[in-house]
């Protein structure tokens, strides 16, 4: 990796006035995100108490989350992706694979709307309520179609046109970056936001095992073509070893982490199902059933 961030895959693009004007305005959004986020918890501790309706923990998980899009966009991590698509690539799951999660897991919605302005509040209150909101907030149709958008917006940033476009002109690396952090956002949400919000657990894992194999085909793409697919400018030293990096670099940790929790998922459904009905679980009698019979066929299916 040192001899890929030793070479620089492509000149800075843009104005760089233009870039620290983005860089403010990131910076100073990501302020504002914060301020209201700790606004909306300190109001709803204030009325239910310290840990309630929005535990500590999710707060704590919203302040890494915002952490780590600092340190995705900023600093080391931003000067390797300056120096080769890996780099880039590792920027991108940085965004899709831990700032995502860690902020759908701060369930934001209640805190941030506590703290918008009151006309705000009351237009986000009726827009609620609208009848097409209501049928797209059903957990399963939204988790569907977060699912579906993630798929998209990852797909079509790493298409090589507009690949091209967000490393040549900043105002467009900063939309690619911003899509990818609200798909990943709206993704998660359903999976690790609050309960009340997610759909059946058989629904949850088709929603994660369906938006990881078109990721999962995308990073086979890169890693197998037999020639660099992006212009030699876009890449590192060695064009075709930088893009199969790459590729791994999207494809294994998506696997794993899409694998893992999944899996995870999967297992406290069974286990929640063992806990409330046993029986059906173990496949034995109803509880207070009527006797069972025990002609031949039944017998043989006994045994």
């Amino acid at each position: 990796m040192s001899a890929l961030s030793a070479y620089r895959a492509h000149p800075p693009g843009g104005d760089p006035v233009a870039e620290g004007l983005l860089t403010i305005l990131a910076v100073a959004t990501l302020c504002l995100l914060v301020a209201g986020y700790g606004r909306g918890v300190q109001e709803l501790w204030a009325r239910r108490g310290v840990g309630r309706v929005v535990p500590g923990w999710r707060v704590a998980a919203f302040g890494a989350g915002v952490l780590t899009v600092l340190a995705a966009v900023q600093g080391p991590v931003h000067e390797l992706a300056e120096s080769s698509f890996a780099g880039h690539m590792a920027q991108h799951m940085l965004l899709v694979l831990v700032a995502g999660p860690l902020l759908a897991a701060g369930a934001a919605g209640l805190p941030l709307g506590l703290a918008a302005p009151v006309p705000l509040r009351r237009l986000l209150a009726r827009w609620r309520v609208a009848p097409t909101v209501r049928r797209l907030r059903r957990p399963t149709t939204y988790a569907l179609l977060a699912g579906g958008g993630q798929t998209v917006v990852l797909w079509c940033w790493h298409l090589p046109g507009p690949y091209a476009a967000a490393v040549d002109r900043p105002a467009v690396h900063a939309a690619e970056h911003l899509s990818l952090l609200a798909a990943a956002w709206l993704f998660w949400a359903p999976v690790l936001g609050p309960p009340r919000h997610r759909p059946p657990a058989p629904v949850t894992v088709l929603l994660l095992v369906g938006a990881m194999l078109p990721a999962s085909a995308l990073g086979a793409v890169l890693t197998f073509a037999p020639a660099p697919v992006y212009p030699h400018r876009l890449l590192g030293a060695d064009p075709l070893a930088d893009q199969q990096l790459a590729g791994l670099l999207m494809w294994a940790p998506m696997d794993v982490v899409v694998l893992v929790v999944a899996l995870t998922v999967f297992l406290r459904w069974l286990l929640r199902m063992e806990r409330d009905r046993p029986d059906a679980l173990s496949g034995g009698p109803k509880r207070g059933g009527g006797p069972v019979a025990t002609g031949a066929g039944t017998e043989g299916m006994l045994r």
